[in-house]
């Protein structure tokens, strides 16, 4: 209910007051929003305080679940996206997405073909943000989802060109490096260090006991905030497009919500063949399930353009 409210108060505000919505979007660095930026620091410092790092160590030596999302999100996901994709926009909904663009290289493609191009940019950038917050509130296992984060996010720089250039047949296609780099800096590394060092810190000086029950009782409420802040933030970036775009964004996100449900679907019933528990489960599926839609932008505008088919889909 509230994610829906606040997806709703979000196009109401990008279509009430669009000038206030542009200005936000325009802050950004390397195409990593910093209002978006403060919103997922404030969303997942609460969950790295939390993690007691004997956790992650430990997660670290458990290599079933680590092995699950990495087969997940790169050798299966960007296979049935490009499927999944391919079959509803270029055959199902194709006559309903009429007109041509052209493109960076001056070449001319039609509609439908570069919103295909956006959705795969979407399917092989796993998630290296959000993730920790759907982890944290399936109550999984926080150390295993931080580690998972962690090797995703490496695997990502070697992996991302060479498939993406493969699915999309684009020879050496580029690599938004300062986006992937900031946003797993931002994003991960900022609230680790400030979660890990102001942890210790504050156990030492006031006590497991009150850190345990005032401190994190406190903290709760915040990274619920955050979150909805954030889905507020997405959508008023956007809410132009979506009200002026109903038909386009509705046959895109049938795709996309399949490939979600597949990939969680997947990911879920082979952790159970696994005999993984629920803890280490859920945030595997849920890795899977969740994108990396800064990367996805940034390589679309490098590619295709700020105005494409293909960075609307990855929006």
């Amino acid at each position: 209910l509230w994610v829906l409210l606040c997806i709703g108060a979000g196009i109401v505000l990008g279509k009430a007051a669009p000038e206030v919505a542009v200005k936000l979007d325009s802050l950004a660095v390397y195409e990593v929003s910093i209002p978006i930026a403060i919103c997922l620091f404030f969303m997942i410092y609460p969950i790295m305080v939390k993690i007691d790092f004997a956790e992650v160590i430990k997660a670290g030596k458990t290599p079933k679940p680590v092995i699950l999302t990495l087969v997940i999100n790169w050798c299966i996901k960007p296979f049935t996206m490009y499927a999944i994709a391919t079959f509803f926009l270029g055959y199902v909904f194709k006559d309903f997405l009429p007109g041509t663009e052209i493109i960076k290289d001056g070449s001319t493609v039609g509609l439908y073909r570069s919103y295909i191009s956006g959705t795969i940019l979407l399917g092989i950038a796993p998630c290296t943000a959000m993730v920790l917050m759907w982890g944290y509130l399936a109550r999984g296992n926080d150390g295993l989802t931080l580690v998972m984060v962690a090797i995703n996010s490496l695997t990502m720089l070697v992996l991302y060109a060479p498939l993406g250039g493969f699915l999309l047949k684009v020879n050496k296609m580029p690599i938004p490096w300062e986006t992937i780099a900031l946003s797993v800096l931002i994003y991960v590394a900022l609230p680790l260090v400030a979660g890990y060092f102001s942890r210790k810190w504050l156990i030492k000086t006031k006590g497991l006991v009150w850190f345990q029950d005032k401190f994190l009782h406190f903290l709760t409420p915040v990274s619920i905030t955050a979150l909805l802040a954030t889905l507020v933030l997405l959508f008023s970036f956007k809410g132009d497009v979506i009200m002026t775009q109903k038909q386009v964004i509705l046959f895109i996100a049938i795709p996309l919500f399949i490939q979600t449900c597949l990939i969680f679907a997947i990911s879920y019933a082979l952790a159970r063949f696994l005999r993984l528990g629920y803890r280490d489960a859920a945030p595997a599926a849920m890795i899977g399930a969740s994108n990396h839609f800064e990367v996805a932008i940034a390589t679309s505008t490098m590619l295709f353009g700020l105005s494409s088919g293909a960075s609307l889909a990855t929006v």
